[in-house]
């Protein structure tokens, strides 16, 4: 029996009509223990399934006809909370189930104005959450299930005493917390908070059908970077996630390619929630090609179908690499991981990328195009 025949009808059809291949082993894992109502910690990579392994059970365990909150999805940051909204909405069509966004940066009074709806499920940030239940706005006593998305961020020193003020407020409830990563140190956080968790950890190796990833560098000066961001939003089919280093350098690059005219947006912390929004959207519509953001911005965005990843500034650590990285070749399709390399750079990259599976490829710039090779091959196809 699969995960998804513990679902009831509605939700199984809709499974079916999303023509999934398979179940994604978080989603086998997490779906029967959240419907028979454990506390869970789990792990899983990103872009394995794990909104969808939380979502769906969540859906089956509300109860449409109660009008009141009875589930809350708290995330660390706003984008994350409108990525889920939209995930929750578009399965929850159709069940009567109702949801509403709580996440900071957006109007307070209007999600007062929600709130008196009694929305079945609820996502939002933990600074908004507090301020909504000091104005006896959200009723945490009604609320049954509680699900920590990146765990690891919202139990870390940052967000902890407010989270787990939110989560004593509650009576009886579940808890479940999922993230990428889980230390030892958070996941004694998680467990103080709950009764016997049930622990689930999905390793890389079993996430079926990985694409073909390959690591290629291209060398290059720090001053010539933007210009070569500019020439690759023109490449035919780019779908880019580009990473820099700093703030600084994202809005210097963002107000030069803006300048430039270039199918390129950014994400940063500094955006209104409306900017942030028409950044996603223009580049899920294919409007612009590249999305240029820090790690902190792309925190678990979840953006399919990934040609390219690209590294504007080589990663501070190895483990950023690989995190960044591995947003490219999902859900079998082949993918690329493209760093622009300055001579400064170089001994800190060989580092990242000695234990890769293949070497990573030299790209070169030629006739508008990027191939293999290094300034050789120019003088060879000179000649």
């Amino acid at each position: 029996m699969t995960a998804i025949q513990n679902l009831n009808e509605t939700l199984q059809r809709k499974w079916a009509e999303a023509e999934f291949a398979f179940e994604m082993p978080i989603q086998t894992q997490l779906i029967p223990h959240m419907l028979d109502g454990s506390d869970i910690v789990a792990e899983s990579p990103t872009g394995t399934g794990k909104t969808l392994a939380y979502v769906l059970p969540l859906l089956q365990l509300v109860d449409p006809s109660k009008k009141q909150t009875q589930a809350l999805i708290m995330v660390p940051s706003q984008e994350l909370g409108m990525q889920i909204v939209e995930v929750l909405r578009e399965w929850a069509s159709g069940t009567g189930v109702s949801v509403a966004q709580l996440i900071g940066g957006a109007n307070i009074n209007r999600q007062i104005e929600g709130l008196k709806k009694k929305p079945n499920i609820v996502v939002g940030t933990p600074g908004r959450l507090q301020e909504l239940v000091k104005v006896k706005k959200l009723k945490m006593h009604e609320i049954k299930t509680i699900v920590l998305d990146e765990g690891d961020q919202l139990l870390s020193r940052e967000h902890r005493t407010t989270v787990k003020g939110l989560i004593d407020a509650t009576v009886e409830r579940q808890l479940v917390v999922t993230s990428a990563t889980i230390t030892e140190e958070i996941e004694l956080v998680a467990e103080r908070m709950m009764k016997e968790p049930i622990r689930i950890h999905v390793s890389a190796e079993e996430v079926p059908a990985k694409g073909e990833v390959i690591h290629s560098f291209v060398k290059t000066e720090t001053r010539d970077k933007t210009e070569l961001l500019r020439r690759l939003s023109h490449f035919k089919g780019m779908r880019g996630l580009a990473f820099v280093n700093s703030l600084d350098q994202l809005l210097m690059k963002d107000y030069k390619l803006s300048y430039r005219d270039a199918p390129i947006a950014s994400l940063h912390s500094e955006m209104k929630k409306e900017e942030r929004k028409k950044a996603l959207d223009d580049f899920k519509n294919g409007k612009v090609s590249i999305l240029i953001a820090t790690d902190v911005a792309a925190r678990g965005l979840d953006i399919s179908g990934l040609t390219h990843v690209i590294h504007v500034d080589v990663p501070h650590s190895i483990e950023q690499y690989l995190h960044r990285s591995g947003r490219t070749g999902r859900a079998g399709k082949d993918g690329e991981v493209l760093t622009l390399l300055t001579y400064n750079d170089e001994k800190t990259y060989k580092k990242w990328t000695k234990e890769l599976p293949s070497k990573p490829v030299q790209k070169i710039w030629y006739r508008g195009e990027l191939i293999e090779g290094s300034s050789k091959t120019i003088d060879k196809k000179g000649k």
